[in-house]
């Protein structure tokens, strides 16, 4: 084979794999909360897909498609079984996207198996998170993405209630975590939380769990010595 051959097909195997090859270099400045898997897909700033549909949420469709969604998922009460027994949950249809999103979540299973995992007696306890490598699936399947508060609704963090979190990243405007919740079990109420996390809901029955759950030993980060679970959180007539 002469020289000249030789290139030519050097060249065209480079020419080759490098038109079959994608380039994975995103947007060094998207936002610090935005899974790589958006930017291969799109569709995902187009108009919210149908439920069944395979798409994951950010935060640039979330809250069309909660809009969407809360328009034929008006259901609003949760019971959540745990390890100590069942706690009921109404959730508040002025806070629409945090209730649909709860809705949403709860009919996708999401909360199935995760646990209590912030515990401190007489303040608060928190769920929806988990240790376990199955609670990550489940959120990378459904999206990553946050809530903007929603806070003037006139509700304020008295025993009972059920508040959202924010997230834990960069965050000066305190937008909410929206695969976690806590409710407030403290007596007199927790009302320096006000303005800062939305109430979007309240406990109706099972006080006396969460204040079992509240009671148990945990270790230093909070967490619960003997894991709390929720069991499954399902819809309620």
């Amino acid at each position: 084979m002469n020289f000249s051959k030789q290139i030519f097909i050097v060249v065209l195997i480079i020419l080759t794999f490098g038109c079959n090859s994608k380039s994975k270099n995103f947007d060094k400045t998207s936002k610090p909360n935005q899974d790589a898997k958006v930017f291969e897909k799109k569709e995902l700033n187009q108009a919210p897909k149908k439920e069944n549909d395979k798409f994951t949420l950010t935060d640039d469709n979330v809250i069309d498609f909660l809009f969407e969604y809360e328009k034929n998922n008006k259901e609003n009460h949760v019971r959540i079984h745990t390890t100590f027994g069942n706690i009921d949950i109404l959730l508040y249809a002025n806070t629409p996207y945090h209730r649909s999103n709860f809705i949403y979540l709860t009919k996708k299973k999401y909360f199935d198996g995760t646990q209590f995992y912030r515990v401190i007696n007489n303040f608060i306890i928190q769920g929806g998170n988990s240790d376990d490598k199955k609670t990550a699936n489940k959120r990378a399947a459904i999206g990553r993405y946050l809530l903007p508060t929603d806070t003037n609704r006139g509700f304020t963090h008295e025993r009972g209630v059920i508040s959202m979190p924010s997230g834990e990243i960069d965050n000066p405007y305190k937008l909410a975590s929206p695969f976690e919740f806590f409710i407030i079990q403290q007596d007199r109420g927790s009302h320096f939380l006000d303005g800062d996390y939305t109430v979007f809901g309240k406990v109706i029955s099972g006080m006396d769990v969460v204040d079992k759950i509240a009671a148990v030993k945990t270790d230093e980060a909070d967490w619960p010595l003997h894991n709390v679970y929720i069991r499954k959180a399902e819809i309620i007539n």
